[in-house]
């Protein structure tokens, strides 16, 4: 990774896949996917891998289009329960190329002062560097744990999992990226 740009951390359900969308209606430019990434086949011990139904995803190509354009400007960095699942499954699908994993803990414990598991953890892993973090889980106790936290510069942005990412989310990160 560089030192000098902004991270730009990538949740995958939510902002990506956007599940909470009624399951009947998949949100316009998605396609399905049916994807057994390990870590899906892991939540069902016991059963064996062809009993498992496969996982429902809706990825919208023009995303991975989106992404590419923000990476002259930001590293990009999947932030996912997905961890290395997500260059495998979903990073072909939106034509983006291997990126970088954050290492989450092996145990997901509950955030100081209510915040989502996963804010500490960015916090450690930029290092001071500016980062934009798109998660369907944020809320301001996140905000205020990154600011008391955190020395750079940081863009929580909260994506509605039942439409995922949209223009609008793509203006803030680039507008982000223009102001530093």
């Amino acid at each position: 990774m560089s030192t000098g740009r902004p991270l730009l951390y990538l949740d995958v359900d939510g902002p990506l896949n956007p599940y909470a969308a009624k399951p009947h209606r998949r949100p316009e430019g998605y396609t399905t996917h049916r994807m057994k990434p390990e870590g899906w086949i892991a939540q069902h011990p016991g059963l064996p891998r062809s009993a498992v139904r496969p996982l429902r995803v809706w990825l919208n190509p023009d995303h991975g289009r989106a992404l590419l354009a923000l990476a002259d400007r930001f590293d990009l960095v999947w932030a996912t329960t997905w961890r290395h699942e997500a260059n495998t499954c979903i990073a072909p699908v939106l034509g983006l190329p291997v990126l970088p994993v954050v290492d989450w803990p092996a145990t997901l414990t509950p955030g100081p002062n209510g915040t989502f598991w996963k804010t500490r953890h960015l916090v450690t892993h930029a290092a001071g560097r500016p980062f934009v973090w798109l998660d369907d889980e944020l809320d301001d106790r996140d905000r205020q744990f990154v600011a008391d936290h955190h020395d750079g510069r940081a863009l929580l942005r909260r994506v509605d999992p039942r439409v995922g990412l949209r223009a609008p989310d793509f203006d803030a990160v680039a507008e982000f990226a223009s102001d530093l």
